[in-house]
């Protein structure tokens, strides 16, 4: 559904349909729940708050009304609240009749909340991971409120390799953790360090192709642009991979060494993290 609406007609139209009011003059957007209406209003600092009848369930600077599912045979609001933000995903409030009164429940935390998967029973929360990551996976029902379903962990695609990797179809640097070779290789450069040098590509982009045939690209941590930023390059001629992070102090982290990396991609990488 769309937040936005210029005209009136459109605005008594999805009224209509859905017993959804938004208002047109900056008041608050309305939706028929369980009897009442969920309110959302936003304030004078920009923050927005979510209501059942007056009585706050909750807010954040972006919220969003996203749907009225079943679960377990009852109605369920879902609403998308979080800080907002570049790579940030918001977290889900649950909003629900808990023996009579409307009550809610909140899934998520900064920048890794996972979008729900709606069940006839339950919603599913399974996390989006980044390479070297593992996570949660979180449940909820109306009898059992927030449990733990299980425990994730990132694994590449079996049985891909340096050959069938190909640069035009990486939408994202981080698509080429999923080739299992560059995994493994990037696994066995980092160790340990290997979800964190992720993160500092989280805000990035499609790589770029050199004239030697390397593709290489940068990112940032979300929040962290210019502190925090990554640079990865891949030589599949040579089966090879170039990482680099800007440290905390100011300094430069790589693996390999830097001295040791060809001079085209370490040139590359010094002009793409350089600090004007």
């Amino acid at each position: 559904m769309r937040r936005f609406v210029r005209t009136f007609t459109a605005c008594v139209l999805l009224a209509a349909a859905g017993g959804v009011a938004l208002a047109l003059d900056g008041g608050p957007e309305t939706h028929d729940f369980e009897g009442g209406k969920i309110t959302i209003t936003e304030k004078d600092d920009g923050q927005k708050e979510v209501a059942f009848d007056g009585r706050l369930l909750g807010g954040n600077y972006f919220v969003s009304f996203d749907q009225i599912v079943d679960v377990g045979g009852q109605p369920v609001a879902l609403i998308s609240i979080g800080d907002g933000g570049n790579a940030c995903a918001p977290g889900t409030l649950i909003v629900f009749n808990n023996g009579g009164e409307v009550t809610s429940d909140f899934v998520g935390d900064d920048c890794g909340a996972p979008s729900p998967a709606v069940s006839s029973d339950r919603i599913v929360f399974v996390p989006y991971l980044l390479p070297g990551e593992t996570a949660d996976v979180l449940s909820w029902s109306p009898e059992e409120r927030i449990g733990l379903a299980g425990r994730l962990g990132y694994a590449p695609n079996p049985g891909s390799g340096w050959t069938s990797l190909d640069p035009a179809s990486l939408a994202h640097m981080l698509d080429a953790f999923r080739n299992e070779d560059v995994f493994k290789a990037a696994s066995a450069l980092l160790g340990d360090k290997l979800s964190d040098f992720a993160q500092s590509l989280s805000v990035g982009g499609q790589p770029e192709t050199s004239p030697s045939g390397v593709y290489w690209s940068t990112g940032c941590v979300p929040h962290a642009c210019g502190v925090s930023d990554g640079f990865m390059a891949i030589d599949p001629a040579s089966r090879a991979l170039y990482l680099a992070k800007q440290s905390e102090t100011g300094g430069l982290m790589a693996w390999p060494d830097a001295a040791t990396w060809p001079a085209d991609v370490r040139d590359t990488m010094t002009k793409a993290l350089r600090k004007d």
